[in-house]
Formats: C-alpha cells, structure tokens, sequence
C-alpha cells in the first residue's frame, strides 16, 4: 500500500491512501469546491519493513476561494 501525505492548502497533515504509486498530482473534493496537491520528491520507506510506502503532495490550488472561518456557503466573505 502506498498512501499520500499532504502538506500545506486546507488538508495539511492529512494522509491518504494511492490507488498508485505512480501519481505525480491529485485532485481531493474538499467542501463543495476541489483542492489540487502535486506530488515532491521520491517514494519514502520502500522497503519490505519500514511501514508504507510514502508520496509527499504539496498543495498548488483551489477551485475556489476557500474561506477557513466558515462552514456554510452564504457565510463566505
């Protein structure tokens, strides 16, 4: 199992699984908008016995702007 871990943007910290190792860029649905994280640097802890194999996405940009103070849509500045 390889999975990402992401850096920066409104996921920071998160960690998800790949259905590829593969992958140079990932488009996560985030609210009601989409944020895009690009992929740095090489596969982490590809050995048979240090934990998952690790992808660093860095975060590029958001469909829309994303307000951090708010839940709901109308209360967006």
């Amino acid at each position: 199992m390889t999975i990402a871990r992401l850096h920066g943007g409104p996921l920071d910290g998160q960690v998800l699984p790949l259905e590829s190792p593969d992958l140079d860029s990932l488009i996560v649905p985030y609210s009601e908008t989409q944020v895009v994280y690009e992929r740095k640097g090489d596969l982490e802890n590809t050995g048979s016995d240090d934990g998952p194999t690790e992808a660093q996405f860095w975060f590029v940009e958001s469909e829309d702007v994303i307000d951090p103070y708010s839940d709901e849509p109308r209360d967006r500045r």
